[in-house]
């Protein structure tokens, strides 16, 4: 071997020992969400609040079953599965978990720490790929546990009523397994839109903006395309997910979301979160 490849060969090694290897760059972005206590704070508030609002709206049903007149009457007009699934309480697991979300882009764009992360690791896409999976597996068990502890909650108030219903009840698991998919679903847009926003605040402005105003603003069933814009946002798919089979609403609306379209709706919010926060990061300079 010639003194030439010889310098090739000890020249490529070193560069080789530094590459970091897609487990590592986990276990640094692991380390770099549970070392914000803003994380610690917004999960555990956030879970208690969904399951307060959830466990007193059962507890308030209850107490309206047994003060009514016509008790068999007023036990057939509530919904059990409502209970356990109330928007206003889900759309507080959006914001928490879009914040988190938005939390592990902006705050290393926000204290410059971006720039010595990039600076170890060049390969940005490694570097997003890695948040993006850590973050979608912690919020997944994080909207795992509040989902189904919300409708295990519920349940058991409403069995002092005898209208709890199991988890095998017809659309039960899909109520809790789409409640549970929303949390990732909305972290990942919260990345997506740090990614694109890069500030704190306005990213979370953002998720609410996107996540949860946006949607308002086609609900009406007057022009079918208006409604159908607003089938492919991810809060009225959910809507959709956790509807009672067995007690379908009194006010039927017009052009309804489907359940295939509902899960095709959470799908691609996820694929164009995933894209948009790769992309940006990887083409944008720091």
């Amino acid at each position: 071997m010639s003194a030439s490849t010889a310098r090739l060969g000890s020249a490529a090694r070193p560069r080789e020992a530094v590459r970091a290897r897609f487990g590592d760059l986990l276990a640094a972005e692991w380390i770099k969400l549970w070392s914000l206590p803003s994380t610690y704070l917004l999960l555990l508030v956030g879970a208690l609040v969904v399951l307060g609002i959830t466990a007193n709206s059962a507890r308030s049903n209850v107490d309206l079953i047994a003060r009514a007149v016509d008790v068999e009457l007023q036990r057939s007009a509530i919904d059990p599965m409502h209970a356990a699934f109330v928007p206003q309480a889900f759309q507080i697991l959006v914001i928490v978990a879009g914040s988190v979300g938005a939390a592990t882009l902006s705050g290393e764009y926000g204290s410059g720490l971006i720039r010595t992360t990039f600076v170890a690791v060049p390969a940005r896409r490694a570097v997003v790929a890695a948040k993006l999976a850590v973050v979608t597996a912690v919020m997944l068990v994080f909207g795992a546990l509040v989902s189904a502890t919300s409708f295990g909650v519920t349940q058991a108030i409403y069995d002092q009523q005898h209208i709890g219903l199991p988890f095998g009840a017809p659309g039960a698991l899909r109520a809790v397994a789409g409640s549970a998919l929303l949390a990732p679903l909305s972290a990942l847009v919260g990345m997506a839109l740090a990614a694109v926003v890069r500030n704190a605040a306005g990213t979370v402005v953002s998720v609410i903006v996107t996540l949860l105003l946006l949607p308002e603003l086609f609900r009406g069933e007057t022009y079918r395309w208006v409604k159908e814009i607003g089938n492919a946002m991810p809060i009225n798919a959910w809507e959709a997910l956790v509807e009672n089979p067995a007690q379908p609403s009194r006010f039927p609306e017009l052009y309804p979301v489907t359940i295939g379209e509902a899960w095709m709706v959470y799908g691609a919010w996820s694929a164009v979160a995933v894209v948009v926060a790769v992309l940006v990061v990887h083409r944008r300079d720091v």
